[in-house]
């Protein structure tokens, strides 16, 4: 698999900037990679335990801290820091984002949920 030679983190837009030794680039929004999110919390600990997380619309990166030589952990600004995001796991990210995000799309559907937090009385 391919190894990135630039990761940026542009926070304004909450997308991070993966380049790859291969000559791939990917932009990858804050909101799919927390829902993507390589923890337990989100992928179980076994088949048929992943959770569908919603309400993530607006998830920002708060800091993205390298781990060794072959991954980054990304802090979001909903506390979630548990995910490990190995250079194999950001480029799958990368190359099939049109796909995971439609199934996640349809997931969400299909259990009534929503991107959008929900509103707050006023």
């Amino acid at each position: 698999m391919p190894t990135p030679t630039e990761i940026r983190l542009n926070r304004a837009e909450r997308v991070l900037h993966v380049a790859f030794d291969s000559g791939e680039r990917f932009a990858l929004p804050a909101e799919y990679l927390r829902v993507e999110s390589p923890s337990a919390e989100v992928q179980g600990h076994g088949p048929g335990q992943r959770v569908i997380v919603p309400a993530r619309r607006h998830v920002g990166i708060m800091k993205v801290e390298p781990v060794g030589h072959y991954a980054v952990r990304l802090v979001f600004d909903d506390l979630h820091d548990t995910g490990i995001y190995s250079w194999d796991y950001l480029f799958e990210l990368g190359r099939d984002q049109a796909e995971r995000w439609a199934a996640y799309e349809q997931a969400l559907a299909a259990k009534g949920l929503s991107r959008d937090p929900p509103r707050r009385g006023g």
